[in-house]
C-alpha cells in the first residue's frame, strides 16, 4: 500500500526533547510529555477493534483531504501491527508495519521484481511501513522517533525483519532519507489507487541498529539531525520490547 506521509512538508524543522522520564504505561507502550507540542503522548499498539477502527478513521480522513481517496483499510492480520499516537485520548496519528506472508507486502502491487531481489537473499525478512497519516501539521521530531523506534523493535524481535520498504510520494522522499536514512531504490511509477507517483525506498535494518547505538537519546545535543537522536535509550527499548511481548 502506499506511504502516504500526511504531515506538513516542514517536519523535519521541527526539533524538540523528550522529558528525562518516559514512562511505561499499564494499558499503553509508551507516555511523554512532548515540549515542542506541549501536550503529553501516548503511543499504543493498536490490537483491538476498536482502536484499528479509530485509527481508519483518521486514515481516510488524511487520505481523502490529500486527494488519495477515503476508502482505505487497515489490515487485521498476524502479518500487520498498526501503532497509534494520541494526546489526552484525541488521535493524533497511525502508522502500520506489515512483515512479509504468503500475502506478499502490499508494495508488490507496483515493486515485486525490486523486493523480489531482497527476499532472495540468504536471511533476508522483508516488511514495508503503510498507513501512515497525521492529524497535525508539526508532528514533533520526538513523537515520530517514539512511533519508528517502536516499529524497529516490534519488526527486529518479533519477526527477525532485516529490510524495511516504504512507497511514498516524490515530494516526501527527501524527509525520509535525512530523517531516517531510507534510499531510493527502483523507478518512479503511479500507484492508481491514489492516484498519485509512487517511489519505493528501502533501509537495512542493520544500519537502524547502529544508528540507535550512535545518537539514541541524544536529543537536540547529537551529531544528526536525524530521528535516531530521539530514539529510546538501550534500557527502555529492553523494557519497550517487553511491553509489546505482553500486548500482541
Amino acid at each position: 500500500m502506499y506511504l502516504s506521509h500526511i504531515v506538513s512538508d516542514d517536519a523535519a524543522k521541527y526539533q524538540g526533547d523528550v522529558e528525562d522520564h518516559v514512562s511505561i504505561g499499564n494499558a499503553d507502550l509508551v507516555e511523554f510529555y512532548d515540549s515542542i507540542m506541549d501536550q503529553p503522548i501516548t503511543i499504543r499498539l493498536a490490537n483491538k477493534n476498536h482502536e484499528r477502527n479509530t485509527a481508519n478513521l483518521l486514515l481516510n480522513r488524511m487520505y481523502s483531504w490529500r486527494g488519495y481517496g477515503d476508502n482505505h483499510e487497515i489490515a487485521k492480520s498476524p502479518s500487520h501491527a498498526t501503532f497509534t499516537a494520541s494526546s489526552n485520548e484525541i488521535l493524533l496519528g497511525t502508522i502500520t508495519l506489515a512483515v512479509d506472508s504468503a500475502n506478499g507486502l502490499a508494495a508488490d502491487h507496483l515493486f515485486k521484481d525490486v523486493i523480489d531481489e531482497f527476499r532472495a537473499r540468504p536471511g533476508a525478512s522483508v516488511c514495508e511501513l503503510t498507513k501512515f497519516a497525521f492529524d497535525t501539521a508539526k508532528p514533533s521530531k520526538p513523537m515520530l522517533a517514539s512511533l519508528f523506534h517502536l516499529i524497529f523493535i516490534y519488526g527486529q524481535h518479533a519477526y527477525g525483519c532485516t529490510d524495511l520498504f516504504i512507497e511514498v510520494n516524490p515530494r516526501h522522499v527527501r524527509f525520509y532519507e535525512c530523517m531516517l536514512g531510507f534510499k531510493r531504490i527502483g523507478a518512479l511509477k503511479d500507484n492508481t489507487s491514489v492516484a498519485a507517483p509512487a517511489q519505493l525506498m528501502w533501509l537495512s535494518v542493520a544500519h537502524i541498529r547502529e544508528q540507535i547505538a550512535q545518537h539514541a537519546g541524544r536529543g537536540d545535543g547529537a551529531s544528526t539531525r536525524s530521528l535516531y537522536a530521539y530514539f529510546f535509550s538501550p534500557r527502555e527499548e529492553e523494557g519497550l520490547h517487553g511491553r509489546m511481548i505482553g500486548q500482541s
